[in-house]
């Protein structure tokens, strides 16, 4: 059994006038919710084995946040992750079969659509992944990422 661990990033900042939606900073309340996600993973031992992280402002200050808290892991910008669907996001996840864990750092709605299509099947059943929200999906070890083939083993947020 392998893992894949969903990270939403943790609440930004509204955009200031002319500033990239890309370049959003974590606010203050969004610091401590990705503090408090680094210190969730880290206490069930949910540790990754390499990290995927959106190359927007917003998740990379989650994932430093995280990562003071889990210690350094291998880690790498994926810029197909900003705005992706569901599908880009599985068969990203998909090249990655060699990793035992996986974790994603990334952005709504790709990612509560991507969790309720692994786990259920479809991702119209449920909706919410609130900011900073985690999704633990249990995936065979020698399984494709596809519909339905995941167990949703934790979903927390803070």
């Amino acid at each position: 059994m392998r893992e894949l661990i969903l990270l939403r990033h943790a609440h930004a900042e509204p955009a200031s006038t002319g500033q990239a939606d890309i370049d959003r900073p974590l606010s203050p309340e969004g610091l401590a919710e990705a503090e408090a996600a680094g210190r969730w993973l880290r206490e069930r031992g949910l540790v990754p084995d390499r990290v995927l992280c959106s190359p927007s402002r917003r998740t990379r200050e989650t994932l430093e946040a995280v990562l003071a808290a889990v210690g350094y892991v291998d880690q790498r910008l994926e810029p197909s992750i900003f705005d992706a669907t569901p599908g880009t996001l599985m068969e990203l996840a998909d090249g990655h079969r060699d990793v035992e864990r996986l974790l994603l750092v990334g952005h709504n709605p790709g990612f509560e659509q991507l969790a309720a299509l692994l786990h259920s099947g479809q991702s119209g059943d449920y909706r919410g992944m609130p900011p900073a929200g985690i999704a633990v999906l249990g995936i065979p070890a020698d399984a494709a990422i596809e519909p339905g083939v995941a167990t949703l083993s934790a979903f927390w947020w803070p």
